[in-house]
């Protein structure tokens, strides 16, 4: 057999951004992670993600940290490796799409305070709503990655896939990723996938899976088999579970052959060693759910992704309902298919899966529906792959209702100048104004939270200048 040209593959470490979110709730401070990121930057990955999706929530509401501030340790302790960030399209990093002036800010002070790579994504994989942030992205010079959101259902074919790659490659994005938020993608229809992927486009191919169903890693061998770039990967102590596949498993399966990762497995082994404590604390706390750790083969049966099922737990626990688990896991498909068979990644999955709810404990379907889901069926949130199911349109919003076709972020006019003014007593720096857009009520008790500190400090350092030392 001839020998096969190398083609090594690269890796996308986790463990600061998904693989943290994925298993205790993005709980890891600042703190915790400033100290290995010496060693992390010289291991040899690709890039780390480090920022974006709910870490910019959680820093905020849950730790009292300026997600910006993060960053930017972030960017002075990464001297050699790429700074990724995960970036929701139109909806940024909050829950409703923003206007085109919000995005394209966001986009420039990410870029300015240390992001290399952009990852945007859509839940529904309408293009208009990736457009201004991948031209905003490709002004600022960084790299703009665009994520498939991957699912399965009738409409999402090969022919589906990779048209909507195409697409992307046309819209100026720099590499694609597969996102597979449910660990839906199984080993061999990776294979097809990615060789199809490579066929038809020029830039690099990115995969992204979880673990919660079992097969992630097999998928990854195969789809590298077939071609893909990259991969994202969570070192061992907080890997697989709803997380990613381990760091050093995926290294040493590489390992001498053309596929060969090259990383330093001695330096992965001391990284995973900090992490190990950490994880260890989480589980004793109960931060970390060891349900999380397991796999659960009920992922492929509903195609509900790890954290929208223990959402649906948490909602049913509340209403005293738990004895409905199967039901609602059983409403979930269809309600997908009445809302135009949306992909479940934030944050169709909550809609879905809240409306799936209502739908169980109600008596009867429909009677009940959420701002969310009429927003779903009015075009609000853009395109669904295929139509709604006109009969729960109708029952929902009623026979007239105003249904739009047109790009959502169209019909919202610039609103940075009147953000800035909403919470200009507030603002530090200018990256405040941006905080305040995507999570007012919780930037505005973080920046009050900001201020105490700083008084506190400041009355410290006067007194240690009276001569009082500080108690």
């Amino acid at each position: 057999m001839a020998e096969m040209e190398k083609k090594p593959v690269k890796i996308t470490e986790t463990i600061l951004r998904d693989a943290h979110q994925s298993l205790i709730a993005t709980r890891m401070t600042t703190e915790q992670m400033l100290p290995i990121i010496d060693k992390m930057d010289k291991a040899g990955y690709h890039a780390v993600e480090c920022w974006g999706g709910a870490t910019f929530d959680a820093s905020l509401r849950f730790l009292k940290e300026d997600p910006w501030e993060r960053l930017r340790k972030f960017r002075d302790g990464f001297k050699n490796t790429k700074l990724q960030m995960l970036f929701r399209g139109q909806n940024i990093l909050g829950y409703r799409p923003y206007a085109d002036d919000v995005v394209e800010y966001f986009v420039q002070k990410s870029a300015a305070n240390g992001i290399d790579i952009i990852r945007i994504f859509d839940c529904l994989n309408d293009i208009r709503n990736l457009q201004t942030a991948v031209t905003a992205a490709n002004k600022e010079r960084a790299h703009a990655q665009v994520a498939m959101s991957y699912t399965l259902g009738d409409a999402y074919t090969l022919d589906y896939w990779v048209d909507l790659a195409k697409r992307i490659e046309d819209m100026g994005a720099n590499s694609i990723c597969v996102k597979d938020m449910a660990g839906l993608l199984c080993p061999y229809q990776a294979t097809e996938l990615v060789t199809a992927l490579k066929e038809a486009v020029d830039i690099p191919i990115e995969m992204h899976t979880h673990y919660t169903s079992g097969v992630a890693s097999m998928t990854y061998l195969k789809a590298v088999e077939a071609g893909a770039d990259i991969i994202d990967t969570a070192i061992s102590p907080f890997a697989l579970g709803t997380s990613q596949p381990a760091t050093e498993v995926m290294v040493e399966t590489f390992k001498g052959t053309p596929y060969d990762t090259g990383l330093d497995q001695k330096l992965l082994s001391e990284i995973a060693d900090y992490f190990r404590p950490i994880r260890d604390d989480a589980l004793e706390s109960g931060l970390l759910n060891p349900k999380n750790l397991g796999v659960n083969i009920k992922t492929l049966l509903y195609q509900v992704p790890g954290g929208m099922l223990s959402n649906l737990t948490s909602q049913l626990k509340e209403q005293g309902a738990e004895d409905k688990f199967y039901e609602v896991l059983e409403e979930v498909p269809r309600v997908r298919k009445d809302l135009g068979e949306p992909p479940l990644v934030t944050p169709s999955s909550q809609i879905v899966g809240t409306q799936a709810v209502f739908n169980v404990l109600m008596s009867e379907r429909y009677k009940m529906a959420t701002k969310e889901t009429k927003d779903i069926l009015a075009g609000r949130y853009g395109a669904t792959v295929k139509p709604v199911d006109p009969e729960v349109q109708k029952k929902i919003l009623g026979e007239d209702a105003e249904i739009i076709t047109c790009r959502p972020a169209d019909l919202i006019p610039n609103e940075l100048d009147t953000l800035r003014k909403e919470c200009e007593q507030w603002i530090q720096q200018d990256e405040d104004v941006l905080t305040y857009a995507l999570f007012p009520q919780v930037a505005v008790d973080f920046f009050k939270y900001r201020q105490a500190q700083q008084t506190k400090v400041d009355a410290a350092v006067a007194d240690t200048e009276n001569g009082a030392y500080p108690v």
